[in-house]
């Protein structure tokens, strides 16, 4: 895969946001010790974020389930539990699962135009099942919970079962769970909707600005290779798919959203450069991914390694590097 066009333009509207978001700040911080207030100030940033929709939510009497959707690597996960929180906060009792449960058996995994599975699409989950169990735990009925088992691609049911009481809420991720036909037959009054994905660039220079996917594949890059010893080479190999699943089917929904979360993180580029940048270098001069690994180990190079340690284990980056107090990664 070889990267096109990544300088965007400057979404920032203040010279003070234009230069706390370049790399010349993210490393004086570094070097001067003050690590930990860069990452204290990202964390104290997503919060606000967090307690202002979580608010909202609670406005709204009548929602039921909160769906949060977004790309891939957009710490959708995290996300959830830690909006968990701030609802538990606003003396609302959450309940977080994942879409990925309600996949479809491998053997009935629809397949793209190369013959592949596809897992991007939404027809990769029971979308008949999942509208059945949601509408039933609206309704005060106790259900049944699936467990998607990735290792033979069948889901199972283990003898878990939820009910919601009076005062729940399901906070319910995944990449589609703003797309209508999920939940086309749940009342809407009953629906919140949450877009969340990193959304403020950093700069090399003050001038040209990388685009924000260009962080999520280091982050699904430290995952893979971290959980599911994936090399680099492979991560890059297929995230053009993953990137043609994103404009098919969520960012056409974006709009669907009743708030937007703001997963990024000045500190985060820093430390991934420690989780992969040894591993980067072993990709093959001769291979397709070579560029585009040769291209994020310079940006990666601008980079102060910083030290993981100084990150919060409730951090949506630990759901990458790995030391999550979250059930993540």
């Amino acid at each position: 895969m070889k990267m096109k066009n990544i300088y965007i333009d400057c979404p920032y509207t203040t010279e003070e946001e234009k230069r706390r978001h370049t790399i010349s700040y993210i490393n004086e911080m570094i070097t001067e010790g003050r690590a930990a207030q860069l990452v204290a100030e990202g964390e104290a940033y997503q919060e606000e974020q967090l307690a202002r929709i979580a608010k909202d939510i609670c406005s709204r009497p009548d929602v039921r389930v909160v769906l949060l959707a977004g790309p891939s690597s957009s710490g959708k996960t995290s996300t959830s539990y830690r909006l968990c929180l701030q609802l538990l906060a606003c003396e609302r009792r959450p309940v977080a699962l994942s879409l990925d449960n309600w996949y479809v058996d491998g053997t009935l995994t629809p397949r793209d135009e190369n013959g592949k599975k596809d897992y991007e699409s939404i027809y990769a989950i029971d979308l008949k099942q999942l509208e059945s169990d949601l509408t039933a735990l609206i309704a005060g009925q106790e259900v049944a919970l699936p467990t998607f088992n990735f290792a033979e691609e069948k889901r199972e049911y283990l003898g878990d079962t939820l009910k919601l009481e009076e005062d729940s809420i399901l906070v319910i991720e995944g990449i589609h769970a703003l797309n209508p036909l999920l939940t086309e037959h749940i009342e809407q009054k009953r629906k919140y909707k949450v877009y969340a994905a990193p959304m403020r660039p950093v700069s090399l220079d003050g001038e040209h600005w990388i685009p924000t996917w260009y962080h999520r594949l280091l982050r699904r890059m430290s995952r893979d290779y971290r959980t599911r010893g994936r090399s680099p080479q492979v991560t890059i190999a297929g995230w053009e798919s993953v990137r043609e699943g994103e404009r098919k089917w969520i960012e056409p929904f974006r709009k669907e959203a009743d708030a937007e979360f703001d997963s990024s993180m000045r500190y985060e580029l820093p430390t991934i450069r420690t989780k992969v940048e040894t591993a980067l270098q072993t990709v093959p001069a001769a291979s397709q991914e070579y560029e585009t690994a040769e291209q994020l180990l310079f940006y990666l190079s601008f980079f102060e390694p910083m030290d993981a340690a100084l990150i919060p284990r409730t951090s949506i980056l630990r759901e990458f590097i790995g030391g999550s107090q979250f059930n993540v990664g």
